[in-house]
């Protein structure tokens, strides 16, 4: 069974655990530029470092890479047609797709709901 943060908001929950989508363009997350890593919105693991993230230009936060063995994927055919969902190991929290159009050097882009996110950035030394 799933744990669910009882501090998620309805939307994040409905995009989390209930295969809801964020509006595009609607995450703040889009236009963070800062250095530092983001983090899941349910459980707090670590997802992404900042150096993978670019601008896609779909209207979601999007990543060429992801941490090491932090996410499971199923294939999933809601839309009408297949496409890879992953989400997170640790809770099981859905965050979003990933396609084989990205930059090198993966040439993967995990296309992100920003709700499912939660940014730290880095400490400055």
């Amino acid at each position: 069974m799933t744990k669910k943060n009882p501090n998620l908001t309805a939307e994040q929950k409905l995009i989390m655990f209930e295969d809801g989508t964020e509006r595009a363009g609607s995450s703040e997350l889009n236009n963070e530029k800062r250095e530092g890593s983001y983090h899941c919105a349910n459980c707090g693991i670590k997802l992404f470092e900042s150096k993978a993230k670019y601008e896609s230009g779909s209207g979601w936060p999007s990543f060429f890479q992801s941490l090491p063995d932090v996410f499971e994927t199923k294939t999933d055919h809601l839309i009408g047609y297949a496409r890879t969902e992953y989400h997170c190991k640790n809770c099981n929290a859905h965050h979003g797709h990933i396609f084989d159009d990205g930059p090198q050097p993966t040439g993967k882009r995990y296309c992100n709901n920003g709700v499912c996110l939660v940014f730290h950035e880095k400490e400055k030394q």
